[in-house]
């Protein structure tokens, strides 16, 4: 079993995205195999309505992952703003585990708060707002119930309504809040953190109480690149996939 674990985030998988999809394909069945684990801290897909869901290309993302858990990597998911739908359908194909937003993992004995990110902008109060409903019960319960053709109307209006607002903001609202980074890192005594969701990829270096501690952001996939951070016990690298 190998001993590198792999960390992911932002592939926004989509049908309008095929070169993305062929690329993270290609990831499972190459470079994530050298792997004992792999996390993906959400937005794997750019719009998740569902696990009924079969329409192309999620068949295929789907056989991909299941290939990569069989073949001996661990497979993790986090939800995201975009795919906070998946469920555990999804999971039981694919051999992969849900785990929570706010996950503390022992990476070679230092241990490492894992979190999609989102939570982190709450500078973005309109945002907030917004993720607080369509995380409710209820809500997820309704929309869910709906036929699928509908919800995928739903979805791609609200993602539509979602670029045209955050085209508008300040890109500092959009970032995380340096406090709230502070505070989640202070509540779960850890010294490294590890997101994506801000696509700004970059490794933070700060002073929590006296103690230095990173906030490593992971980056955006793209048809023509893709960001993979490495964890072994001589250390972090990226690496490009």
């Amino acid at each position: 079993m190998s001993n590198e674990i792999l960390l992911i985030s932002d592939l926004h998988l989509a049908p309008e995205h095929p070169a993305t999809v062929e690329r993270f394909v290609h990831f499972t069945r190459e470079r994530a195999r050298q792997a004992g684990d792999l996390y993906i801290l959400g937005d794997l897909f750019d719009a998740w309505i569902g696990d009924d869901n079969d329409s192309p290309p999620y068949p295929e993302i789907r056989t991909a992952i299941q290939a990569l858990s069989q073949s001996g990597t661990s497979v993790y998911l986090q939800h995201g703003n975009r795919d906070f739908l998946l469920d555990e359908r999804f999971c039981s194909q694919t051999g992969s585990r849900l785990i929570a937003d706010e996950t503390v993992c022992d990476f070679f004995g230092t241990p490492t708060l894992l979190m999609h990110g989102d939570t982190l902008c709450t500078d973005d109060i309109a945002y907030q707002q917004a993720r607080k409903l369509l995380r409710n019960e209820r809500f997820i319960t309704d929309f869910l119930n709906k036929p699928l053709q509908e919800r995928a109307l739903i979805a791609a209006e609200y993602r539509k309504k979602s670029g045209e607002a955050t085209s508008l903001l300040a890109t500092d609202i959009m970032d995380v809040n340096p406090r709230a980074v502070m505070d989640v890192m202070r509540k779960h005594s850890v010294c490294r953190l590890v997101h994506g969701h801000t696509h700004r990829q970059a490794i933070h270096h700060l002073e929590i109480d006296g103690s230095g501690c990173e906030r490593i952001v992971l980056g955006e996939w793209h048809a023509d690149y893709g960001m993979a951070l490495s964890i072994t016990a001589s250390g972090i690298t990226g690496v490009t996939v």
